[in-house]
């Protein structure tokens, strides 16, 4: 793999114009890069504090796609894994200022567009999309502060964690639509029932240019078996731009989740006792191979195994992002 850092081409920018005022002076750029053992690559970043950046990356210095979104913290302190590096060819990076109250995440590049994936906590996680706010499985609004409220709301389970009513109504538009199981319907105010649409496992929808397909969840470990019994649950599979996005709600490494086929990005949980080891939860990504896995809702569940036990070797990239 070949690497080359594009010093020249960070480049401060808002709105396509050079920055005016103190902050020019002050031009973003990488301070270091280093391959790392496993072939991934660390960025360091140096630009003025609180100010929003997207590192992009090309294969030939004429196509370039979003890799991150990022508030500087300054004093080259600001620093990004590249995990996907190991599985490309020639990689080129530069970075540019944009505007205040952009989303921060991981990009993923769509047919229309680009996604930014934005961890909140444990389960709960945003996308943003061709304009659209994708909320999965929202708890405690305070957390969603300064985001943009949802038009779509994925809910998988009704456990505490995964469903908030209170929240939801907080954080919705007037006209969103909320995806859920019909054991959550059933717990919802009238009010929320009619924002609602019911998928049991199998069945599928579309909303706003999104594709929804409901995944079964459960438990398949003796003595787990009661905290998800199948049927209750959905895990979902999206589909953005003609990206396939998989979110597995709480679940062990069932049948449906090793069936699924051209999963771009995963979400995978692991928690004992009530979900998958991370040992688990790696054989079944080592088996589905999604091109990105995140592992979520993992709590004190060592990702770094998970990580391990991936490997590199199937090419699926794993995330470890900061959920808690």
């Amino acid at each position: 793999m070949n690497i080359l850092l594009l010093v020249p081409l960070v480049i401060a920018m808002l709105c396509g114009a050079a920055l005016k005022g103190s902050a020019a002076a002050q031009i973003p750029r990488f301070t270091a890069i280093t391959v790392q053992t496993n072939k991934e690559v660390l960025l360091k970043f140096s630009a003025p504090t609180g100010l929003l950046y997207r590192i992009e990356h090309s294969p030939d210095l004429n196509s370039w796609h979003g890799l991150t979104t990022f508030p500087s913290t300054g004093n080259g302190a600001t620093q990004y894994l590249d995990s996907a590096a190991p599985f490309v060819g020639q990689r080129f990076y530069r970075a540019l200022q944009v505007p205040g109250g952009s989303l921060t995440g991981d990009h993923l590049t769509t047919e229309t567009g680009e996604a930014v994936i934005h961890p909140v906590n444990h389960a709960s996680f945003v996308i943003g999309w061709d304009g659209k706010m994708i909320y999965n499985d929202p708890v405690s609004a305070s957390r969603f502060t300064g985001l943009s409220k949802a038009d779509l709301i994925l809910v998988s389970h009704v456990h505490g964690d995964h469903f908030d009513a209170s929240a939801i109504n907080a954080l919705k538009n007037p006209d969103a639509v909320i995806v859920a199981s019909r054991a959550i319907y059933d717990s919802m105010s009238a009010t929320l029932r009619m924002s609602t649409t019911v998928l049991t496992n199998g069945q599928s929808t579309n909303f706003l240019g999104v594709g929804i397909e409901a995944i079964a969840m459960y438990n398949i470990t003796p003595g787990r078996l009661t905290n998800h019994p199948k049927g209750i649950g959905n895990g979902y599979v999206i589909t953005l731009g003609g990206r396939r996005i998989y979110m597995c709600g709480d679940s062990e490494d069932t049948v449906e989740m090793r069936a699924l086929t051209n999963i771009d990005m995963a979400f995978l949980c692991m928690n004992l006792p009530f979900t998958m080891t991370p040992d688990q939860a790696a054989d079944a990504a080592r088996v589905f191979r999604p091109r990105v896995v995140y592992p979520y809702h993992y709590q004190s569940s060592d990702v770094n195994r998970f990580k391990v036990l991936v490997g590199t070797d199937v090419g699926v990239e794993v995330r470890l992002r900061s959920w808690y």
